[in-house]
């Protein structure tokens, strides 16, 4: 018994210095910073990350991190909210698995006031677009998702596209048209775009003409591809890119500007393998990370690689102002487009 509970005494001094000698490295900048982190992250061997991102686009991301480092990414995949919760309940039990959570930014700002993540002095944080970067750094923006209408080819033509939202109303596309179902953060934007009382009525409008909801952005984008939806409004951009590469009747196109959400990466104060977490998530934001992720048809936040939506106008939600506004967005949300019962009044 006194042997098992040395090894156990051990193994909790050797992960408290290892934690220690990442919080030192986390915001060193010298020459070396890299060289330190490969030493003592193949010390560790392995990493274990929390991700919405589909597993065939991580992988895209992982392998290329694993072969050059040697370093074992163990990926654990489940939508955002599942994530995040996860993230949360696992810390309040003091069961320490996860060593890099990559998250919906609104999500990783929630973990950032559950006190969860350590800052990061990343010596490529300058490099990204200096607005998105929030000032406490427990948390960075790496990519950013896309909103972006999608239209069938075979259903719609290029020259008829909508360019403005209020065109959407034209009678041509009365039950043409769907949104993805939990989309609140769009809609909100949108209506504050046009105002409280205009953007209700334009809701409330083409939830008359026939608007349908879908749940999935990959089922809506896969809906436009078959022809069964004609148009969708709430896609993010990549995944009719993507589709389209591959053959599919599908393209897509913005009614700018175009609205987007950050996706950040971020490491959690008691992360076993902290090491390993800090050579990913300089990998992530580092001029390799952020071309691979361009190349899979991400948006990222480099101003050093080239976006997909070069010459596009963008507005990045706020996810402070996501967060706090949440409740009230999403009833918004509920009583204009999902039952409706706001309509009319």
């Amino acid at each position: 018994m006194k042997n098992v509970m040395r090894m156990f005494a051990v193994s909790a001094l050797l992960l408290g210095s290892s934690t220690i000698f990442a919080q030192e490295l986390a915001n060193y900048t010298g020459a070396d910073r890299t060289e330190r982190l490969i030493e003592a992250a193949k010390k560790e061997g392995t990493l274990t990350l929390y991700t919405p991102t589909p597993a065939e686009y991580m992988r895209l991301l992982t392998e290329p991190f694993e072969k050059k480092y040697g370093i074992k990414v163990v990926t654990w995949r489940a939508l955002s909210e599942q994530v995040l919760q996860r993230t949360i309940q696992e810390a309040r039990a003091n069961k320490n698995t996860v060593d890099v959570v990559q998250n919906l930014a609104v999500s990783m700002e929630a973990l950032h006031r559950e006190s969860l993540l350590m800052p990061v002095n990343s010596p490529y944080v300058k490099n990204l677009i200096p607005d998105a970067v929030p000032a406490h750094h427990e948390w960075v923006p790496t990519m950013h998702y896309v909103y972006a209408q999608a239209y069938n080819t075979g259903k719609v033509k290029k020259e008829d596209l909508p360019k403005t939202y209020n065109d959407l109303l034209d009678p041509k596309w009365n039950g043409k048209l769907a949104m993805e179902s939990g989309d609140y953060d769009w809609f909100d934007e949108v209506v504050k775009e046009m105002g409280e009382k205009n953007g209700k009525a334009f809701f409330c409008k083409l939830g008359a003409n026939g608007l349908s909801l879908r749940n999935g952005h990959s089922l809506l984008t896969s809906l436009v591809a078959s022809g069964e939806v004609p148009m969708g409004l709430t896609l993010y951009q990549y995944n009719p890119a993507q589709m389209k590469a591959k053959g599919a009747p599908i393209d897509w196109f913005v009614i700018e500007p175009a609205i987007a959400i950050n996706d950040g990466i971020g490491i959690p104060k008691k992360a076993p393998h902290p090491n390993a977490a800090l050579l990913f998530y300089d990998y992530m934001l580092s001029d390799e990370g952020q071309a691979t992720l361009a190349k899979i048809g991400y948006v990222p936040t480099s101003t050093k690689v080239e976006s997909p939506m070069k010459g596009i106008k963008i507005k990045r939600l706020n996810p402070v102002e996501l967060l706090d506004g949440a409740e009230k967005g999403q009833a918004m949300f509920n009583d204009i487009v999902v039952n409706r019962s706001g309509c009319g009044k």
